[in-house]
């Protein structure tokens, strides 16, 4: 079966603060994801397996349902139900293999089971040993996890894969037995509002928030056509005609991610983003954390060694317009600093009379 054709990420017209926020994610998984809201037909999807399939191959055992490192926990593989794969890595010559970093999408009605995995509960009581069946979480350790349609999903799923996300890890329990395995991938959520709109407190967990529409410049609206069927009529090449800029794209993102955990900040700047969050009147302290986060990755993405005001503003604009309690999320503009001091400016006029 012929592989299909993944359209360019550096041909993507338009649509800066998506493509923005999804490298962010690539450079730094900690983050906590992405929603991405917007109406259909936005290149949401298109970006998102886009983004992957410029990423350099890396290293992963080969066939192994959770998708390790040769070298990761071996605990791990002791519930593995592939055994010959459990005996090479005690071996210590697991076969490895070096492939590109998935897209593993998560159906709208994917049950709780599926997600997280499930336990041989029959073997356990057989053999005394445990042994689980793997989920989508373990599929998409190391790799992009894309779940179209967030809003629509059960809580308690929501509430799972921003667990794992944040932490890392993912913990199957049944019956009195617990597992856990590595589950650390980038955290892609799509959905269009008038579908309905997510909890507030599952809403504030995803680390990022870009709310995207369809692009009024009709010169663009032109190019988008232009594209679109260029690569229709000839995907490779397209795909080689943009395959310089791609290249870039992954250059530049490999570096960032060298770059991230040097880059450093003074309390100044921690203060600065206390501001924000304040003045915006942001509940809770997990913005604060998810901005000064973003602004390091933001610095690292522009090749800096420390954050400074522009990187701050720019991370404010993603990480704090889902978390305003205040005011309807579709009515926050992408200029944050102006909301910023409208808010300041109602609190000294309430403070004045």
């Amino acid at each position: 079966m012929a592989q299909k054709k993944i359209y360019p990420f550096a041909a993507i017209v338009g649509q800066e603060k998506l493509k923005e926020g999804l490298i962010l994610n690539v450079i730094n998984p900690g983050l906590s994801g992405i929603l991405i809201r917007g109406e259909k037909g936005t290149a949401k999807s298109t970006a998102v397996r886009a983004i992957a399939n410029i990423l350099p191959e890396t290293e992963f055992v080969k066939d192994c349902p959770f998708h390790l490192f040769p070298e990761e926990d071996i605990k791990v593989c002791e519930s593995c139900p592939k055994r010959e794969c459990f005996e090479a890595i005690k071996s210590g010559r697991p076969e490895s293999i070096m492939r590109k970093v998935r897209v593993v999408e998560l159906p709208v009605g994917a049950t709780e089971d599926r997600v997280v995995g499930t336990m041989d509960m029959e073997h356990a009581l057989q053999k005394g040993e445990k042994r689980i069946e793997p989920g989508i979480l373990a599929e998409a350790h190391r790799g992009i996890l894309y779940v179209d349609e967030v809003n629509l999903l059960d809580d308690h799923v929501v509430d799972v894969l921003l667990d794992s996300a944040a932490m890392g890890v993912n913990t199957v329990e049944r019956e009195g037995v617990s597992f856990s395995h590595p589950a650390r991938f980038t955290l892609v959520g799509t959905m269009n509002p008038e579908e309905g709109e997510l909890r507030p407190q599952l809403l504030d967990r995803f680390g990022l928030c870009v709310n995207i529409s369809g692009i009024s410049n009709v010169a663009q609206r032109v190019e988008i056509m232009k594209r679109r069927i260029d690569f229709d009529k000839d995907p490779d090449g397209f795909i080689n005609k943009w395959s310089d800029e791609s290249e870039n794209i992954a250059k530049e993102i490999l570096t960032a991610k060298e770059l991230l955990e040097k880059v450093t900040y003074t309390d100044r700047e921690l203060e600065e983003i206390a501001k924000y969050c304040v003045d915006l009147e942001v509940d809770g302290h997990r913005g604060d954390i998810i901005m000064l986060k973003a602004a390091r990755t933001i610095a690292a993405m522009r090749g800096k060694s420390a954050i400074d005001t522009t990187d701050i503003e720019e991370a404010s604009m993603l990480a704090l317009p889902h978390r305003m309690r205040k005011l309807p999320l579709q009515e926050i503009r992408s200029d944050i600093t102006e909301l910023r001091k409208k808010v300041k400016s109602q609190k000294q006029d309430m403070v004045n009379a």
